[in-house]
């Protein structure tokens, strides 16, 4: 974001708001938080939509210069785009309350802070009207801050509710009024009533409460006469009636009595406890009354006229119960409100429902098309008919920079019937500058346009499409621009057709509301995308990118990885290493664990094998050194993250000698390999499993097996068979089965082994490697005992150009035969026997001088007056590469020359 954690420069605002709506409703509870606080080292913040600070007083005078420091006045902005992390530009972007404590600042200047923001919502609208905000040094922290703050948040969201209309604000005094004239005729009635303090009455439960009373706002909504039937908790059966009424100075309401099915005359009836609606803080407009005992009364019945006014009472006697003895059920008075002041109430219920839905549907998975998907799903029908969702290409590819002139491409279409005159998911869009989407993202602010018909630039943009969109019934139109953290994403576009009404003021607020949150969940794929996409190509960068020469195996790969929602990145890596005698390593490994750790340990680990591999290590031990390694990184990654840092691997280490046709191999906490013989029959070696890499202090153990020529070595990582819905013994014999069958090439099994593995529920990474074994036969080798005498060179050099005559690499036989002259004469001077030489034809020619010791030469740099020292010198400038590797009676220097005609140029300058 370009942010410095060294500076805080929010821009300033000499004109902040102080007088508009949020401040009016915020002041005087903010004074009453300040004089409770008055002497604590505290701040209080108050913040708009936008993160411009609106209030900032502490409750001591020296906390003042600290604030000041960090910009903490009236008219800074203070959103993460400029101040990073913070109790209140962090609420402000997740939309929700949030603390951030000390070093979790970004900013150095805000680290000896603690700073706690609470969001503050309109009752009706649900959208996010600004910040209440506490702040203190760390020192002072207290831990009731957040209580604090979440109180005066709530309180400031009541008084917005009486800052809304005139007309509102009328209904809810009215609504008061009623309740109020309510609650002081059952308080004349109760004191009247015999066994009146009788508290022994059972209460209802708050799911209860809860049902009756949004079924009570439903029926003063209706404005009518109106009986339902509501099921309650235990069986029980609720009987609700609605019906007008007039007060006696001529308020007109809804009154709505309650009584319950079956009871038996004179039972008391369970009541509405006290609280639930009684005060001016309660956000259900309709008043909620407590109910007494019942009480014989002369009451109309509800089915009388509406009019008849009961002394301080809107047309109904509070309780109208039947006496005992006689017929009928207990009624009582449970609510009284205006239908209008009932319409809203509803219609602030249904938005925060939307809003929780919108919270807990939108945001499930960290894929961005997949976000734009749920936002359509939770819109359509319940807001709009119609929704469209744009976004920025390089959004959808994970892009970190993100350039506003970039094209759009459609994320997402929802609309509530099919085939909508829309370009389809997938297309590039664009808008005419003078078009609502294309203002609403030039200025990053939300347009509404309530009669569309009425914007001519809307209809000349596209004459030919706008048309079509006309003709299906669009009438009215909200676009808002997705933003999260200073950048653009997108936009989404909200439309309503023939049969819904037009968008209002306040179906604006909500539309903001909404994307605002599917912004932060956007922006969140758009980001763990980009991770992804990272991780996998730096993992893919480190795995081989194509397989290197070699004849003694032909093979195949492939590699899956893991599911997005177990990090998409795994640990597991593959190699094919060429050896010296036409020799071929195979090895498989997994790290522990997925993402961008995994890769990077997936890679240093790779590297390892393949430098200990050019050592022509054992299996064994070469395992053993990786573990060493492994026991290493781990403590090198405790000592340096606190010990977060875990480190473990498996690994499978095969080595194939194409002229013994051998297979050398270890194992270290990984699955066996699979073999599949010429015939197609498929057996899994008894491999002694070792201990997984990272543990320690236990061996490994080496098995050699036999691989006749055509056989098929299959090695792979657990997530291949390892699936939650299966037994590893059917994962394997699935395997087997996929296995078994003749003549086919290594690309072939590759794609058997994938059509029935892995499971449907695997969550690991897979890495499967085929190779198929060829031999190097009698006709490529030749191989002679040397007696140990320096005289005998001459015989193996002839022999030696008799060999190479008969290959036809008669120009070759120059240079074969000063190696052998250098290698065989340091065996026979300076080594133990037997000494043999060996002649390979392979993509290469290979000489070989073994003898029985295991002190390996070295090449130096001889002087001018050394009579010796120049032979490896020589040997290193002849051959492409040479090199030493031990076995259990020696050691073999070897040295590969190209098959090319013409022998390899010597620079006779550095000798």
């Amino acid at each position: 974001m370009g942010l410095s954690p060294e500076r805080i420069e929010p821009p300033y605002q000499a004109d902040p708001g102080l007088e508009g709506r949020l401040a009016r409703a915020a002041a005087p509870v903010l004074e009453g938080l300040e004089s409770e606080l008055a002497g604590a080292r505290v701040g209080v913040l108050l913040a708009d939509r936008h993160g411009v600070i609106l209030r900032c007083r502490a409750g001591e005078k020296a906390l003042y210069r600290y604030l000041e420091a960090v910009r903490l006045a009236p008219g800074f902005t203070y959103t993460e785009e400029y101040v990073g992390t913070h109790g209140i530009a962090t609420a402000l972007e997740e939309r929700q309350d949030f603390r951030v404590f000390g070093a979790e600042h970004f900013a150095v200047g805000l680290q000896p802070f603690v700073s706690v923001g609470a969001a503050v919502r309109d009752p009706l609208s649900g959208s996010l009207e600004g910040v209440v905000g506490l702040t203190s040094l760390c020192a002072d922290a207290d831990t009731a801050i957040a209580a604090w703050v979440r109180k005066a948040a709530e309180a400031v969201a009541l008084r917005l509710l009486e800052e809304r209309t005139e007309r509102e604000h009328a209904l809810l005094q009215e609504a008061l009024q009623i309740e109020r004239r309510v609650q002081a005729a059952m308080a004349d009635m109760a004191r009247s009533l015999p066994g009146s303090h009788d508290t022994s009455l059972s209460s209802l439960t708050d799911s209860d409460r809860n049902v009756l009373r949004e079924k009570a706002t439903e029926l003063i909504s209706g404005a009518g006469r109106t009986a339902v039937q509501v099921p309650l908790s235990e069986g029980r059966m609720a009987t609700l009636v609605s019906r007008p009424v007039a007060g006696a100075s001529g308020e007109e309401g809804v009154a709505v009595k309650l009584s319950f099915v079956g009871d038996a005359s004179g039972h008391r009836v369970v009541p509405v406890p006290s609280g639930s609606g009684t005060t001016p803080s309660d956000s259900t407009p309709a008043a909620v009354i407590p109910a007494p005992t019942p009480e014989r009364s002369g009451a109309a019945p509800p089915d009388e006229p509406p009019g008849q006014a009961v002394p301080g009472v809107p047309g109904e006697m509070p309780s109208a119960a039947t006496a005992p003895g006689e017929a009928g059920p207990a009624e009582w008075l449970l609510a009284v409100g205006h239908p209008e002041l009932g319409r809203l109430a509803m219609a602030a219920r249904e938005r925060l429902e939307l809003l929780y839905d919108a919270s807990i549907r939108i945001g499930t998975t960290l894929d961005v098309a997949r976000t734009a998907e749920e936002l359509a799903e939770v819109i359509v029908p319940r807001f709009a008919d119609i929704v469209t969702v744009d976004l920025l290409e390089p959004v959808l590819r994970g892009d970190e920079a993100l350039v506003p002139s970039a094209p759009l491409q459609r994320a997402a279409l929802g609309a509530h019937q099919a085939e909508p005159p829309f370009f389809p998911v997938g297309k590039r869009v664009s808008f005419a500058s003078s078009a609502p989407q294309a203002r609403c993202f030039a200025e990053g602010k939300a347009v509404l346009e309530p009669d569309v018909h009425a914007v001519p630039e809307w209809l000349a943009q596209d004459p030919g499409r706008i048309r079509e969109i006309v003709d299906y019934g669009i009438h009215s139109l909200i676009a808002v621009p997705l933003r999260s953290r200073g950048a653009s994403l997108g936009l989404a576009t909200f439309y309503r057709r023939r049969g819904s009404r037009p968008f209002e003021e306040d179906d604006l607020h909500l539309a903001e509301e909404l994307i605002a949150r599917v912004a932060v969940c956007v922006d969140n794929a758009r980001r763990f995308t980009r991770e992804q996409t990272v991780a996998l190509t730096l993992q893919r960068s480190l795995l081989p990118g194509v397989l290197p020469e070699q004849t003694a195996v032909e093979a195949a790969h492939r590699y899956l990885p893991a599911q997005i929602a177990m990090g998409g990145v795994g640990g597991d890596w593959f190699d094919i290493i060429p050896l010296s005698g036409a020799r071929v390593a195979l090895v498989v490994g997994d790290v522990v664990g997925h993402g961008l750790h995994a890769a990077v340990t997936m890679g240093r680990l790779r590297t390892a094998v393949h430098n200990f591999a050019t050592l022509d290590l054992a299996p064994d031990e070469l395992l053993r050194r990786v573990d060493d390694l492994v026991i290493a990184l781990g403590q090198e990654g405790t000592s340096r993250s606190g010990g977060d840092d875990v480190i473990g691997a498996t690994c499978l280490y095969a080595v194939y000698d194409p002229v013994s046709q051998r297979c050398t191999m270890a194992r270290a906490g990984h699955p066996p390999p699979a073999v599949v013989d010429p015939e197609g029959a498929v057996h899994f070696p008894d491999l002694p499993a070792g201990p997984p890499l990272g543990l320690g202090g236990l061996p490994f153990e080496t098995t050699e097996l036999r691989l006749p020529e055509g056989s098929r070595l299959v090695l792979y990582t657990d997530g291949l068979i390892e699936d939650r819905g299966w037994d590893i013994d059917v994962a394997l014999e699935r395997l087997r089965t996929a296995l078994s069958q003749a003549d086919r090439d290594p690309e072939q099994t590759c794609e058997a082994v994938l059509r029935v593995l892995p499971g449907p529920q695997s969550c690991d990474d897979v890495t499967l490697l085929v190779a198929r074994t060829r031999a190097l036969g009698p006709e490529h080798t030749a191989c002679w005992d040397v007696p140990a005498d320096p005289a005998a060179i001459s015989g193996v050099r002839e022999a030696a150009a008799r060999q190479l005559t008969e290959w036809g690499l008669e120009d070759c036989a120059f240079t074969t035969e000063l190696l052998l002259s250098e290698l065989a004469t340091n065996a026979i001077r300076h080594a133990a026997g037997p000494v043999q030489v060996r002649l390979l034809r392979d993509r290469v020619l290979i000489c070989e001088v073994s003898d029985g010791s295991s002190t390996s030469p070295h090449l130096r740099q001889a002087t001018a007056t050394d009579e010796g020292g120049r032979g490896l010198f020589l040997v290193a400038q002849l051959a492409l590469r040479w090199g030493t590797r031990y076995t259990p009676r020696g050691k073999v220097i070897w040295a590969e020359q190209s098959l090319s005609p013409t022998p390899a140029s010597l620079d006779a300058s550095a000798w």
